[in-house]
């Protein structure tokens, strides 16, 4: 759920050098923002954001469509039917909400990638907070203004075919405007049926504290900051999230584990390569992270966060040779590309689809799951296009202009 340009965290260049000195450090900053602007797409980074976008749809999708499983084998049994093994090859997808701490993580990386680039070329280069707020702000309220009378007008239909799912909630503007500033999961449920909504309120609130988390980075360094959050989301996680209020620092430190990585990053020799044992590290903690599942979905978050960290510090060594994406990695980034458009939206497609089709009954056949999706991708696709790229551009347009140092 962030730009792909990996690029947010603005400049506060100096207009115009007058020395040979500030010369000279204007354009190690100029090449540090020519390196940030040019980071340009990392397939990783924007296929792991469609595998998690389409695993969170899924997730949803047979939530709103299908049985479930213990219902569905109960009734079919062991039969080896086409349906049924279609059926039971989507098991894995129960654990569908690990995309969540997925996007956090990514969020986290692509945030604080351009800053960590200045700070590397400039150790006293300072974010440019106003404009990063300004860009934060232009980039997602406009797509989430449009993803909530979306929601509106879909539930509005679905709730004209009774019976009425249960994934609807309250329409109104109260809720409405709740779900509009964010402040879902402290002052109000999330809007309609989109239950989705719950994670973007905390992404706001995470681009809302960088600034501080920033600042914290030039002063104390990085580690320090993590293990800082790391006592906080504790903290918050027993004071907050057990009484299901869900505010940002109970999952600040997923976010932070993102920012970490591109720290780290930056500042590692371009040739290094990370043990290939963080692959086997990553997956251990997504199986802890699927045993942890069955006892609450919080602590599996926590645990899919640090396994998929390690994952991406591992993975993002291959950035600093030739691109050799293969066909799938390509296809995940594509899929990349609108995953915030497929996140925002699909929800409500899913429930007015159920209730045209199915009057929101539940199905043994997993085939119209299938269907389901084939719809709400490319209508994500065209809200992309219409709603979110015109939205990138005008958040675009604030980007401060990198001046060339005099000669």
């Amino acid at each position: 759920m962030s730009d792909s340009a990996l690029d947010a965290a603005g400049s506060s260049l100096p207009l115009s050098p007058s020395s040979p000195a500030r010369a000279a450090s204007a354009a190690s900053r100029a090449s540090a923002d020519a390196r940030a602007d040019s980071a340009g797409k990392e397939h990783v980074i924007d296929a792991m954001r469609g595998f998690a976008a389409l695993l969170v749809a899924y997730f949803h999708c047979r939530q709103v469509a299908w049985v479930g499983m213990q219902a569905f084998h109960q009734s079919v049994g062991h039969s080896f039917s086409l349906s049924a093994i279609a059926a039971y090859l989507t098991f894995p997808i129960a654990w569908g909400s690990a995309g969540v701490p997925i996007f956090f993580v990514i969020s986290g990386y692509c945030i604080h990638r351009g800053g960590a680039l200045r700070l590397a070329a400039n150790p006293a280069y300072r974010l440019d907070a106003a404009n990063f707020w300004v860009r934060r702000f232009a980039r997602i309220y406009p797509v989430l203004l449009a993803a909530l009378v979306l929601t509106f007008a879909l539930d509005w239909f679905s709730l004209q075919l009774p019976p009425v799912s249960h994934k609807i909630r309250e329409i109104g503007l109260q809720a409405f405007l709740v779900n509009l500033f964010s402040l879902q999961g402290v002052a109000g449920k999330t809007y309609g049926s989109n239950g989705a909504l719950w994670t973007l309120s905390l992404e706001v609130q995470f681009y809302a504290i960088y600034p501080l988390l920033f600042a914290l980075r030039r002063r104390i360094g990085m580690t320090p900051v993590l293990a800082l959050v790391a006592v906080v989301n504790v903290v918050s996680a027993y004071v907050l999230e057990r009484h299901d209020l869900q505010f940002f620092t109970s999952y600040w430190f997923s976010w932070t584990l993102g920012a970490w990585i591109a720290d780290a990053k930056v500042r590692s020799a371009p040739q290094a390569r990370s043990s290939a044992w963080l692959y086997a590290l990553a997956a251990g903690f997504i199986a802890l992270g699927c045993a942890a599942f069955h006892f609450g979905q919080y602590g599996a978050f926590q645990l899919w966060a640090l396994g998929f960290a390690f994952y991406l510090y591992k993975a993002l060594d291959r950035r600093n040779g030739p691109p050799r994406a293969s066909f799938g990695t390509r296809l995940l980034s594509r899929f990349g590309d609108f995953s915030f458009s497929l996140y925002l939206i699909h929800l409500p497609i899913f429930v007015l689809l159920s209730s045209l089709l199915f009057r929101s009954a539940l199905q043994m056949s997993i085939w119209p799951s299938f269907g389901y999706m084939l719809v709400a991708v490319p209508a994500a696709y065209v809200f992309y296009r219409l709603v979110e790229l015109p939205a990138m551009k005008w958040s675009a347009s604030f980007k401060p202009t990198a001046v060339k140092p005099q000669q």
